[in-house]
């Protein structure tokens, strides 16, 4: 741990904001706390909000996870690990069930989380109602009296257009029968996976400068209409090409030699476990 700087970065009266805006997110399970986001070494839209909670999170004991879209190698996920690592000196990880505190940017990790962990998700745009209310003081009352007919009417003209409901990230959700949120750009995969989750789940828009939360063992439902039931990706009959998990969300991929189409997991923590534990059993 270098000491050029204050532990995890930010400073004190920093952290004490972030996490008092935290407490009142995770209050209100999916209401938007404003926060004053603060500059980060990193550039806003890369992660500023996630970044912000996880640093201001953060102890001497935990160990962190970052993952990009799945991967933990990627330029953004070891970048930030980098940064957490080198002004915390905290442990780093690749294995889910190990970490205590995990920071991903559009994905869930595949393993199931328990009550010990928290998982922190980078959001770029926290508002569900932006694309139908540009005004924030309108969002506000809009959420206030839970009038969310914008949210169903985007919904309605995917059906008209396409035959189904065609949002492939993002798909908006309702918490404890109330506030409707942006579970940021995760795909409906994913979204099952915060319905009564034991582990705590943290929303940062640092470029908007929101927070919010939903909790363990909160009710969260994806938006969907009786006759058009949500359904999520399938990936029936597909098994990982590396460790032959099956059930699992997979990038499709193209030989560039052979022209032929392969499938392997998205989360590559998950896979390498998987590989290494068939190695040890061989």
């Amino acid at each position: 741990m270098t000491s050029d700087y204050n532990f995890a970065f930010l400073d004190e009266g920093s952290k004490r904001e972030i996490r008092r805006a935290t407490l009142k997110a995770i209050a209100v399970p999916g209401y938007q706390v404003p926060f004053a986001s603060r500059e980060m070494p990193i550039a806003r839209g890369w992660g500023t909000g996630g970044l912000q909670l996880t640093l201001s999170l953060i102890g001497t004991d935990d160990i962190v996870k970052v993952i990009d879209q799945g991967s933990d190698e990627s330029v953004n996920a070891v970048s930030m690990k980098n940064l957490i690592c080198s002004t915390t000196g905290v442990e780093q990880t690749t294995d889910t069930q190990k970490a205590t505190l995990i920071q991903s940017r559009h994905r869930i990790p595949e393993e199931k989380l328990t009550g010990g962990q928290i998982l922190v998700l980078q959001v770029p745009l926290p508002e569900p109602l932006r694309l139908v209310e540009p005004s924030e003081y309108s969002t506000k009352r809009l959420h206030a009296d839970c009038e969310y007919s914008g949210v169903w009417l985007l919904l309605f003209e995917q059906i008209m257009n396409y035959g189904r409901m065609t949002t492939g990230a993002d798909h908006p959700v309702e918490v404890e029968g109330h506030y409707v949120m942006a579970p940021s750009p995760i795909p409906k995969f994913d979204n099952e996976k915060l319905n009564k989750a034991e582990n705590l789940t943290l929303f940062g828009a640092g470029r908007e400068k929101k927070i919010y939360a939903v909790p363990p063992y909160t009710n969260v439902k994806s938006l969907a209409f009786n006759d058009y039931p949500f359904e999520v990706e399938k990936f029936k009959n597909r098994k990982c090409r590396l460790c032959g998990a099956t059930g699992v969300y997979m990038d499709e991929l193209i030989d560039e030699k052979t022209g032929l189409t392969y499938y392997q997991c998205n989360d590559t923590g998950y896979c390498l476990k998987r590989m290494n534990r068939e190695l040890q059993n061989d």
